[in-house]
């Protein structure tokens, strides 16, 4: 099984696996360029050789609102779930408030 890295686990304080945000691949569009499993920092693919296709391997680590996979896509295969859902996550768990707590931290480390 799978062990999520502990720079992944948590989003701003949230478990990551409370979190349903990750790509999704249509493998009817999936040319298998390999342009996502490249280019994502995060390690979020693999590339089966064998099919010739990249596969979403490790979802959850996948950044919170991050849809750059999706933009490099030049074939529309990779979706993501609905922006808005990461907007009312942020609301619904006050994480604005953590933001601006860890930015005073940062002013005053300064």
């Amino acid at each position: 099984m799978f062990q999520l890295p502990e720079k992944f686990a948590y989003w701003w304080g949230i478990p990551r696996e409370e979190i349903d945000w990750y790509p999704k691949i249509d493998e009817s569009k999936c040319v298998g360029c390999g342009m996502c499993f490249l280019s994502c920092g995060r390690k979020v693919f693999d590339y089966d050789f064998e099919r010739r296709k990249s596969v979403v391997a490790r979802p959850l680590q996948c950044m919170v609102g991050c849809t750059s996979c999706e933009v490099w896509c030049v074939f529309n295969a990779i979706s993501f779930p609905d922006r808005n859902y990461v907007k009312e996550l942020i609301k619904k768990k006050g994480i604005l408030k953590k933001v601006k707590e860890k930015l005073e931290e940062l002013r005053e480390n300064q």
